[in-house]
């Protein structure tokens, strides 16, 4: 059987899914799945919006956590550009780290960045 269609995976997937459903009115939510392993994508609901990427391994007990900016450029194609990437985090911080990028850590720390290298 493969990974994606077992128990556990759905399991995994099904309980993610009812975590970030509190989040539903600001995001599309969506899962993919791949060889290598499943992500869940929430696309926020905004003009210039943002894209929080969790994907989990089928072998692997971690997640990683990535927040991306969309813009659009000059010809009205989607531009991304990484904000904020965390590796190999555990189910239980998973919640906490989620919960802080979505209210803006992933903004605070791109912007701060940004500030430094101007200014130096």
């Amino acid at each position: 059987m493969e990974a994606k269609f077992s128990l556990q995976v759905q399991n995994e997937i099904k309980n993610l899914r009812k975590l970030v459903s509190q989040w539903e009115d600001l995001f599309f939510i969506e899962v993919a799945y791949y060889l290598e392993g499943w992500a869940l994508f929430l696309r926020e609901k905004a003009l210039f919006s943002r894209l929080i990427v969790i994907f989990k391994s089928y072998t692997k007990d971690y997640y990683d956590l990535k927040s991306i900016e969309i813009s659009l450029d000059l010809e009205k194609k989607e531009r991304y550009n990484e904000l904020y990437k965390r590796e190999k985090i555990n189910q239980i911080d998973l919640v906490c780290e989620l919960r802080d990028v979505i209210y803006g850590k992933d903004l605070i720390e791109a912007t701060s960045s940004l500030c430094k290298k101007l200014i130096s």
